[in-house]
């Protein structure tokens, strides 16, 4: 795919996805817009072959980070407390950021299931900026929201993502499981 026509495929797809997101946020008032969809979404369109843009890495990074977010959040008193934008930061705040990204980071590197832009999500809920269960319900919905989009989206352009898992990548290049195609010498 040439250069333009994979930066206009990039744009399609990103803007697509997040006016999707955005007519359902505006139309329930809730938050179906946040900040760590936008990696998500550049992941989905621009390397849509990538592990890390899976449906299934995307499900369950940003799945974990929520888990991970709250359970800080809990864990250090902070569930009823301000955001940190209203707040200000603690002590407490940055050791409740600290270790829900840490968990985070742990969990998606056990489960082989990377995917950045999780760690943005955990970090916006341990900073208090979605903090309720109905907020953590609606995030986990616009990430699958997006990735079902863009998903739909690659299959239309012919820049498909996988159905659910993408091949890992062996350490010389090629895929697990299958023959390295590479020439040899």
């Amino acid at each position: 795919m040439g250069q333009a026509r994979q930066s206009a495929h990039a744009f399609a797809g990103s803007a697509l996805a997040v006016l999707v997101a955005g007519v359902v946020a505006l139309l329930t008032h809730q938050p179906w817009l946040f900040p760590s969809l936008g990696p998500a979404v550049m992941l989905h369109v621009e390397k849509p072959a990538s592990p890390e843009s899976s449906p299934r890495n995307t499900l369950i990074g940003h799945g974990v980070a929520l888990l991970a977010g709250y359970a800080s959040l809990l864990a250090f008193g902070l569930a009823d407390a301000p955001s940190v934008l209203q707040e200000g930061v603690s002590g407490l705040r940055i050791v409740a950021a600290a270790g829900s990204l840490a968990l985070t980071a742990l969990v998606l590197v056990l489960l082989k299931a990377s995917h950045p832009p999780a760690g943005a999500t955990t970090l916006i809920v341990s900073l208090g900026l979605l903090r309720t269960p109905t907020q953590l319900l609606v995030a986990a919905g616009a990430v699958l929201l997006v990735t079902v989009v863009d998903w739909l989206y690659g299959r239309m352009s012919g820049r498909p993502m996988p159905r659910w898992v993408a091949p890992e990548q062996s350490s010389e290049g090629g895929h697990r499981g299958g023959q390295d195609r590479r020439p040899v010498g």
